[in-house]
């Protein structure tokens, strides 16, 4: 598959672990043919996030047109479905104008349900959200997993015992809809990029060079900015179980803010969590989607004409 060889009425997808080259990638692609850049990153979605999620510049978001960055408050609980909803819109607003549809991000989940679809669990009312929640900071997360073996076995034997995040959602789907989440992934929604019209990579650089750039990406993040962004988040007093909260690096540089640890553990933290989930994210695209096409870094140019 060479650049020339691109058919501008598909999609391109650009996938990779953290720190890949991904987004100087889709920004000459998008130079060189018109393009729009679209975020599939669960994380660069929240405005709140800029700096600790390495969205793309001002600067360089000016140069071509990018969507659904930066457009969702920290305080959302933002779902693959939400962003399924929004991608719709941007991915028809590009083929009225004309534009070669870039996808380009590490969140596994996303690229998953714009190509596979999507289950359809309908969305959870904040009240019963909340109470779950609740019930989980007072009875603690073994309670609630032994409620969920009630109710959802299937699922409680499939999370870990201590999943707080999983383990909630699935008594919210049952507490908000009378049925299991197994039940809702079996009517899906249909993907938005079905086999055929789309071209997927998936960056595959180094794992020492990649890990040694993650090191020193957290690094120039903290001298950037980064530590002021986490306080101010942090400042609004949100619920730690929301996806913002967890982003790479926060829920340490909050604990470093709250004198629990030193500024340097934090950082250590922040640099050893997100290697590892570059390293996962290696073995899910492995696994879950390998219509991805594995390539360099440096032979991925060439898909820039």
């Amino acid at each position: 598959m060479q650049a020339h060889q691109l058919d501008l009425s598909k999609a391109v997808l650009i996938a990779g672990p953290t720190a890949s080259g991904k987004s100087a990638l889709a920004l000459e692609l998008a130079q060189k043919t018109g393009g729009v850049v679209i975020n599939t990153d669960s994380m660069q979605v929240y405005r709140d996030l800029r700096i600790i999620t390495a969205r793309p510049t001002g600067e360089e978001e000016a140069r071509v047109p990018h969507r659904l960055y930066g457009h969702v408050d920290a305080s959302v609980n933002f779902s693959a479905g939400a962003w399924v909803a929004d991608a719709e819109k941007v991915l028809a607003e590009a083929r009225a104008e004309k534009r070669l549809p870039i996808f380009i991000g590490g969140s596994g989940l996303y690229f998953k349900a714009l190509t596979r679809g999507l289950s359809a669990v309908p969305p959870i009312p904040a009240e019963v959200r909340e109470a779950v929640r609740a019930r989980l900071e007072r009875d603690g997360v073994e309670a609630l997993h032994a409620e969920l073996a009630q109710r959802d076995p299937v699922s409680a034997e499939r999370l870990k015992p201590r999943d707080r995040t999983r383990i909630a959602r699935a008594l919210e789907v049952v507490e908000a809809t009378g049925r299991t989440l197994p039940d809702w992934h079996r009517e899906g929604l249909p993907p938005l990029l079905p086999p055929g019209e789309f071209t997927a990579v998936f960056l595959a650089p180094d794992r020492d060079q990649l890990y040694a750039r993650i090191d020193a990406r957290f690094d120039a993040m903290l001298a950037g900015g980064a530590l002021e962004e986490v306080a101010a988040l942090a400042a609004r007093k949100l619920d730690s179980l929301l996806p913002a909260m967890k982003a790479h690096g926060v829920p340490a540089l909050i604990r470093y803010l709250g004198g629990e640890i030193t500024r340097e553990e934090a950082a250590e933290i922040g640099r050893a969590d997100t290697r590892h989930y570059a390293k996962r994210q290696f073995t899910w695209f492995r696994h879950q989607l390998p219509e991805f096409e594995w390539v360099t870094p440096e032979a991925a140019r060439a898909y820039c004409p």
